[in-house]
């Protein structure tokens, strides 16, 4: 008789469901972040034209996403001030 393995990825709900913490508000986008939320630590933009981004807080650099360039100059002038 063969024995049938059945991998199941589970995901962990997290957070997800709930609304994401705003720490900033800027005219067309805001920053967003949990304070613990998977690694590496980073936050998050949410324009007003509803695309958002994924920033590594340590290195400013887009993990995942897409912002104009006008949003994401801005908000790297702002996270490197801090």
């Amino acid at each position: 008789m063969k024995k049938h393995i059945k991998i199941v990825e589970e995901v962990q709900p997290l957070h997800y469901n709930k609304t994401m913490p705003t720490i900033k508000r800027f005219q067309s986008f805001k920053v967003c972040m949990y304070a613990g939320d998977h690694l590496p630590p980073h936050f998050h933009i949410i324009s007003n034209d509803g695309r958002q981004a994924m920033i590594e807080i340590s290195t400013l650099t887009v993990l995942a996403g897409r912002v104009s360039n006008a949003v994401l100059s801005e908000v790297i002038e702002w996270a490197s001030d801090k």
